[in-house]
């Protein structure tokens, strides 16, 4: 390559607010409701503040880790990297790469299709439904990540390998 050789780079980040949102009020209003009916103060040892820290710290837990998805696209492959920390992460390199192309993610029974999970033949990163980026790798494997752009990061990823 020469030094004026010029790279496009996809980046995007899914965030899903709606289960965020769903998350919180799910497990504190319950709490909050029940720690009303409780006698006592709610400073007490027995009483609600505890129960509430620890159903906050669970939501806390889950957005900062679980509930959205970083990706970039390149020269160098895919880079996907899950929450606020970015673990759990993964690189795919172009070389390993067989095929890129958009997928639906359609709501079902039988699959869940949020958060990072792992079966013998595909690995999913995904907070939502809808369209989603789905790369088949040279294993046979296949990946499917959440981005907020699945057609630009097929372009990117299919200008890349033609390099």
């Amino acid at each position: 390559m020469t030094a004026s050789a010029r790279y496009s780079i996809y980046t995007g980040r899914s965030t899903n607010w709606p289960l965020v949102v769903t998350l919180a009020v799910a497990l504190v209003l319950p709490l909050v409701l029940l720690g009303s009916l409780s006698p006592g103060s709610w400073l007490d040892p027995a009483g609600p503040a505890i129960p509430l820290l620890v159903a906050a710290a669970v939501v806390l837990v889950a957005v900062l880790t679980g509930l959205s998805v970083r990706t970039a696209a390149g020269p160098n492959g895919i880079s996907v990297h899950c929450g606020m920390f970015g673990w759990p992460h993964r690189t795919y390199r172009l070389e390993d790469i067989e095929r890129a192309e958009v997928t639906d993610l359609a709501p079902s029974l039988w699959r869940v299709s949020l958060g990072y999970w792992w079966t013998p033949r595909h690995t999913y990163f995904t907070v939502r439904t809808g369209t989603a980026l789905r790369l088949t790798l040279r294993t046979g494997r296949s990946v499917t990540i959440t981005v907020p752009d699945p057609r630009a990061a097929v372009a990117i990823i299919r200008e890349a390998g033609s390099a």
